[in-house]
């Protein structure tokens, strides 16, 4: 990255390569017959803020989303004047949590593509590897979908991911389950909720756009976008699937411990009535006064002990009678 803020830009030849571009010439506006180019800064910097505030002739309405902190997936279109877009994808930065979506977010005018982060996009990185390599997209449709399909398939091992962790929580719950089998539960719970609250809006953003007019839409751009619609569709599905299993299980969870718990309990309120007249029993024999029976026979501890015993055979007897286990 320069210190300009410009982190690349190429002056798209429309075989899937590109001519680097310095800031002065993403300044100057293609002509429509020229070919595209695509810019990508750091909207972080203030060199960055300051070309896109003076130098870049957008609206300030664009400027101002383009640098916004928080952001949601959301599309806009501005009549004739162009399309703003903002995407999301999973944070693949070291020691980060996936489901921390990072936002990533594109202007699309004329025959230029200004793309904008605050915080690194790996994607974005393997796109402008794919131009190096003279595979990468071709045009600005093609700079759009080629991110929508990048961004969703850094996305389907996480999904994968939370669909193992589900299944290995059921079989927990099934053969053996265990104390923090909650808290893995509720961690996964938390992490699918984070993921769909940013992949439904985003499903809706490719909707929009893949029914939307524009003219530098090309055939294949709208096939990839149908592409990309119908696996966002699914990811909402699955996402949806791995809550109501998050929430089953759950719910199995808790049905298991409170019948872990009743069980217990029952066990304690057996011993207690087993023992309570025993404890009686012994209380009353125990206390030191005059006239206790059997205080001067030897046998009589003996004997006391043999009709404890008794008491307790008489116990289990009756409550078995009457059905208490």
């Amino acid at each position: 990255m320069t210190d300009d803020g410009l982190i690349f830009a190429y002056r798209l030849d429309g075989q899937g390569g590109g001519t680097p571009l310095s800031l002065a010439e993403v300044t100057t506006l293609p002509q429509p017959t020229d070919p595209w180019v695509w810019a990508h800064f750091d909207g972080s910097t203030a060199a960055a803020k300051a070309w896109l505030e003076q130098e870049s002739g957008l609206p300030a309405l664009v400027i101002a989303a383009l640098l916004k902190e928080r952001t949601r997936p959301r599309v806009e279109v501005f009549e004739e004047e162009g399309v703003l877009i903002n995407l999301r994808g999973t944070n693949s930065a070291e020691n980060a949590v996936p489901e921390d979506m990072v936002s990533v977010r594109l202007w699309i005018s004329g025959r230029r593509v200004i793309t904008v982060r605050l915080r690194p996009l790996r994607t974005v990185n393997d796109l402008r590897d794919r131009i190096e390599a003279h595979v990468g997209p071709r045009s600005g449709g093609d700079v759009l979908t080629s991110l929508a399909l990048s961004l969703i398939d850094r996305m389907s091992p996480i999904l994968e991911a939370l669909n193992i962790q589900l299944d290995l929580a059921e079989d927990s719950l099934i053969h053996q389950p265990k104390l923090d089998l909650r808290r893995r539960i509720v961690t996964v719970r938390r992490r699918v909720i984070m993921m769909r609250r940013h992949i439904a809006p985003q499903r809706e953003v490719v909707a929009v756009l893949k029914n939307s007019h524009a003219t530098w839409f090309t055939v294949n751009d709208r096939r990839h976008l149908h592409e990309a619609y119908d696996r966002m569709a699914l990811y909402v599905d699955d996402l949806d699937t791995m809550r109501e299993r998050s929430q089953i299980i759950q719910d199995e969870l808790t049905s298991y411990m409170n019948a872990r718990l009743n069980r217990n309990t029952y066990l304690l309120s057996l011993i207690a009535s087993i023992f309570l007249p025993l404890t009686f029993v012994t209380g009353l024999f125990g206390i030191n006064v005059g006239g206790i029976p059997g205080s001067d026979n030897p046998s009589a501890f003996g004997w006391f002990v043999g009709s404890l015993v008794v008491v307790m055979v008489i116990q289990f007897v009756v409550l078995r009678a009457i059905k208490w286990f």
